[in-house]
């Protein structure tokens, strides 16, 4: 496995791992935009605006995180790269570079809320939903060094 700064020809790809990583692990999840507006959004204002790190894995782009400071805004792996180390390896290489960092997270979604309290987060606020696109109940995770 690599893990490497993102490139601007990365957008399409890391949309796609959302995309992918959403519908299987949060197959109850609205979904509020299309294919194309997911690659906009990760193409000119992710890549643009955030710290990207790609995980590739078997020749191919299979994970990524984004941070905005102390926040960690994606962290995705493509279901076929599950189970392989890629999330923990992105999480730890995103720790290496911060002393705190928040996330938000579902609720429902205990597998990702499993992983991030693996890897030393708590959970330190919960909302109803009201201020994501989603409308779903949401949970604030810290980590701190």
């Amino acid at each position: 496995m690599l893990i490497r700064a993102a490139r601007p020809d990365d957008g399409p790809q890391i949309a796609a791992i959302s995309r992918e990583a959403r519908a299987h692990g949060m197959p109850w999840l609205a979904v509020v935009h299309t294919p194309a507006e997911d690659v906009d959004f990760f193409t000119n204002r992710v890549l643009a605006e955030q710290t990207v790190l790609v995980a590739e894995h078997a020749g191919e782009r299979a994970g990524f995180a984004a941070c905005r400071g102390s926040w960690l805004n994606h962290l995705y792996v493509a279901p076929r790269h599950w189970s392989f180390g890629i999330g923990s390896a992105l999480i730890a290489r995103v720790q290496a570079s911060h002393d705190r960092l928040e996330l938000w997270a579902f609720q429902r979604n205990e597998g990702a809320r499993r992983f991030y309290r693996r890897h030393g987060f708590h959970d330190t606020e919960y909302t109803d939903g009201d201020n994501n696109e989603e409308r779903e109940p949401d949970v604030r995770m810290v980590w701190q060094a």
